[in-house]
């Protein structure tokens, strides 16, 4: 496992309270979600079956690892990428030998055109839209022309930080489907699929979405 970090990321005082609580309570995080987790993700499926095998792929927000272990299983060369080092942790033992990389979205540590595809789960719901946009431009940056991405954020009119509930302290973006659409345009991505879904993978309603790389 190769963990590295990011030599100048900046955690805003938006972003540093949400990587805080999943420091302090990855382990009760990561065992609810793999235990209601019970089959991948359809848009997963359905993003690689447009991608070649043996592609160079990045796990934006890879967490513990759920989604790269299938993605490695699939015969893809993933990268792994996270802010928090406790996922990172256990997305190691996870899936031994899948490269690690410790770091903020907001600052990629990757050379240009690194990446055949960018998946990234519920990973950019955590970033101020303005952020998430910039996020959006750096990434089309890091993939080779034509290439796809796939992305889940969270559907709604008010972003702000969790007060109650599970796992208070989170910062959450919710995004209507025309201001993302106009956030992907604006970062130079061509929407392939851009649709609102309830309760599939994870409760309440998400944005799924595949862009391609104009």
């Amino acid at each position: 496992m190769v963990i590295r970090s990011s030599q100048h990321h900046t955690t805003s005082h938006i972003v540093a309270p949400t990587i805080k609580v999943y420091e302090e309570g990855a382990r009760t995080f990561l065992k609810r979600w793999t235990a209601r987790r019970k089959r991948s993700s359809a848009l997963l499926m359905e993003w690689m079956a447009g991608l070649p095998r043996g592609a160079p792929v990045l796990d934006l927000g890879c967490g513990g690892g759920q989604d790269a272990q299938v993605l490695r299983r699939e015969g893809y060369r993933v990268v792994g990428m996270d802010l928090t080092a406790a996922f990172l942790r256990v997305a190691g033992k996870a899936v031994p030998s899948l490269p690690l990389v410790r770091a903020d979205m907001r600052e990629l540590p990757f050379r240009a055109a690194s990446f055949d595809g960018v998946w990234a789960a519920a990973s950019l719901i955590h970033l101020p839209k303005a952020d998430a946009t910039r996020a959006l431009r750096a990434l089309r940056l890091l993939a080779k022309p034509e290439v796809t991405l796939a992305a889940t954020l969270t559907y709604g009119t008010k972003s702000g930080l969790l007060t109650k509930g599970w796992m208070p302290g989170r910062y959450f973006a919710r995004w209507r489907k025309d201001e993302l659409a106009r956030a992907l345009r604006r970062a130079g991505w061509q929407v392939l699929s851009l649709r609102v879904v309830s309760n599939q993978e994870r409760k309440g309603r998400w944005i799924n979405l595949v862009a391609r790389r104009r």
